[in-house]
Protein backbone atom coordinates (compact mmCIF):
# COMPACT_ATOMS: atom_id res chain seq x y z
CA UNK A 1 0.00 0.00 0.00
CA UNK A 2 1.12 3.55 -0.65
CA UNK A 3 1.44 6.65 1.01
CA UNK A 4 -1.83 8.86 0.34
CA UNK A 5 -2.25 11.17 2.95
CA UNK A 6 -1.03 12.87 6.30
CA UNK A 7 -2.61 11.83 9.13
CA UNK A 8 -2.62 11.18 13.12
CA UNK A 9 -3.00 7.71 14.13
CA UNK A 10 -6.17 7.41 15.93
CA UNK A 11 -5.39 4.98 18.28
CA UNK A 12 -2.44 6.94 19.69
CA UNK A 13 -4.77 9.86 19.54
CA UNK A 14 -7.39 7.95 21.94
CA UNK A 15 -4.49 7.05 24.12
CA UNK A 16 -3.79 10.69 24.37
CA UNK A 17 -7.31 11.25 25.15
CA UNK A 18 -7.48 8.77 28.11
CA UNK A 19 -4.05 10.26 29.46
CA UNK A 20 -5.10 13.72 29.58
CA UNK A 21 -8.47 12.31 31.56
CA UNK A 22 -6.50 9.80 33.84
CA UNK A 23 -8.60 6.72 32.37
CA UNK A 24 -10.50 6.22 29.26
CA UNK A 25 -13.03 8.03 28.29
CA UNK A 26 -15.82 5.41 28.26
CA UNK A 27 -15.10 5.31 31.74
CA UNK A 28 -15.51 9.37 32.62
CA UNK A 29 -18.33 10.38 34.04
CA UNK A 30 -19.79 12.66 30.92
CA UNK A 31 -22.27 15.55 31.52
CA UNK A 32 -24.28 17.96 29.53
CA UNK A 33 -25.24 21.48 30.62
CA UNK A 34 -27.48 24.26 28.65
CA UNK A 35 -27.12 27.79 28.50
CA UNK A 36 -28.77 30.74 26.89
CA UNK A 37 -27.77 32.55 24.25
CA UNK A 38 -25.98 35.30 26.45
CA UNK A 39 -22.89 33.32 27.03
CA UNK A 40 -19.89 34.10 24.64
CA UNK A 41 -17.88 30.37 23.85
CA UNK A 42 -14.48 31.66 23.58
CA UNK A 43 -13.02 28.17 22.07
CA UNK A 44 -9.35 29.03 22.32
CA UNK A 45 -9.34 30.17 25.86
CA UNK A 46 -12.25 28.50 27.89
CA UNK A 47 -11.19 24.82 29.23
CA UNK A 48 -12.95 24.00 32.63
CA UNK A 49 -16.49 24.45 33.26
CA UNK A 50 -15.82 27.31 35.33
CA UNK A 51 -15.55 29.55 32.29
CA UNK A 52 -19.01 28.80 31.26
CA UNK A 53 -21.69 31.36 32.24
CA UNK A 54 -25.62 32.21 31.79
CA UNK A 55 -26.35 28.35 32.32
CA UNK A 56 -30.38 27.89 31.77
CA UNK A 57 -32.14 27.78 35.57
CA UNK A 58 -36.02 26.72 35.49
CA UNK A 59 -37.96 23.46 36.77
CA UNK A 60 -36.66 19.79 35.88
CA UNK A 61 -32.90 21.51 35.46
CA UNK A 62 -30.11 20.71 37.55
CA UNK A 63 -27.46 23.71 38.01
CA UNK A 64 -24.79 21.67 36.27
CA UNK A 65 -26.50 19.76 33.78
CA UNK A 66 -27.29 16.12 33.79
CA UNK A 67 -25.19 12.77 33.01
CA UNK A 68 -25.06 11.46 29.79
CA UNK A 69 -25.07 7.86 29.56
CA UNK A 70 -23.44 5.54 26.50
CA UNK A 71 -20.37 7.57 26.05
CA UNK A 72 -18.11 6.24 23.04
CA UNK A 73 -15.35 7.17 20.76
CA UNK A 74 -15.15 5.13 17.72
CA UNK A 75 -12.60 4.86 15.43
CA UNK A 76 -12.90 4.76 11.63
CA UNK A 77 -16.61 6.71 12.07
CA UNK A 78 -18.25 7.75 10.50
CA UNK A 79 -15.54 7.33 8.02
CA UNK A 80 -11.98 5.98 7.22
CA UNK A 81 -9.11 8.99 9.26
CA UNK A 82 -12.03 10.16 11.56
CA UNK A 83 -12.23 9.47 15.36
CA UNK A 84 -16.43 9.75 16.67
CA UNK A 85 -17.59 10.81 19.82
CA UNK A 86 -21.15 10.09 20.30
CA UNK A 87 -23.37 9.61 23.45
CA UNK A 88 -27.08 9.19 24.21
CA UNK A 89 -29.60 12.33 23.74
CA UNK A 90 -29.45 13.84 26.77
CA UNK A 91 -33.32 14.91 28.10
CA UNK A 92 -34.58 17.13 30.82
CA UNK A 93 -37.94 15.26 31.47
CA UNK A 94 -41.11 17.03 33.17
CA UNK A 95 -38.82 20.64 32.84
CA UNK A 96 -39.75 23.98 32.27
CA UNK A 97 -37.13 26.03 31.06
CA UNK A 98 -36.64 29.11 28.49
CA UNK A 99 -34.29 29.99 25.66
CA UNK A 100 -31.76 27.33 26.13
CA UNK A 101 -29.34 28.00 23.16
CA UNK A 102 -26.86 25.62 23.44
CA UNK A 103 -25.75 22.17 25.52
CA UNK A 104 -22.37 22.09 26.61
CA UNK A 105 -20.21 18.42 27.36
CA UNK A 106 -18.04 18.41 29.60
CA UNK A 107 -16.08 15.66 32.30
CA UNK A 108 -17.25 15.15 35.66
CA UNK A 109 -14.10 15.22 37.14
CA UNK A 110 -14.25 17.44 40.77
CA UNK A 111 -15.43 21.35 40.50
CA UNK A 112 -16.52 23.78 37.94
CA UNK A 113 -12.44 24.65 38.20
CA UNK A 114 -11.64 21.35 37.52
CA UNK A 115 -13.96 19.46 35.08
CA UNK A 116 -12.62 20.34 31.31
CA UNK A 117 -14.77 21.04 29.02
CA UNK A 118 -15.28 18.96 25.62
CA UNK A 119 -17.97 20.78 22.78
CA UNK A 120 -20.43 22.84 22.33
CA UNK A 121 -23.93 22.17 20.11
CA UNK A 122 -25.31 24.82 19.32
CA UNK A 123 -29.33 24.68 19.18
CA UNK A 124 -29.30 27.57 15.98
CA UNK A 125 -32.63 28.69 17.92
CA UNK A 126 -33.46 28.93 21.15
CA UNK A 127 -36.20 26.21 22.26
CA UNK A 128 -37.90 26.07 25.95
CA UNK A 129 -40.18 23.94 28.04
CA UNK A 130 -43.39 24.47 29.43
CA UNK A 131 -43.81 21.02 31.66
CA UNK A 132 -42.41 18.95 29.41
CA UNK A 133 -39.34 16.93 28.24
CA UNK A 134 -36.40 18.85 26.36
CA UNK A 135 -34.96 16.51 24.27
CA UNK A 136 -31.65 17.23 22.59
CA UNK A 137 -31.10 14.55 19.83
CA UNK A 138 -27.55 13.90 18.71
CA UNK A 139 -27.13 13.42 14.73
CA UNK A 140 -26.58 9.92 13.57
CA UNK A 141 -22.89 10.68 12.84
CA UNK A 142 -22.14 11.28 16.73
CA UNK A 143 -22.01 14.81 19.10
CA UNK A 144 -18.77 15.42 17.17
CA UNK A 145 -15.93 13.84 15.23
CA UNK A 146 -12.09 14.63 14.65
CA UNK A 147 -11.04 14.22 11.31
CA UNK A 148 -7.50 12.83 11.36
CA UNK A 149 -6.53 12.70 8.24
CA UNK A 150 -6.56 16.27 6.45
Amino acid sequence: MAITASGIYAVTFEKQMIDTLGQSFEAETHKALMTTDTYTPAFDTHDFRDDVTNEVTGTGYTLGGNTVITTDITIGSPAAGQTKLDFADPSWPASTIASAMCLIHYYNVGSAATDPLSLLLDFVTAVSTTNGTLLVQIAANGAAYYDLTP
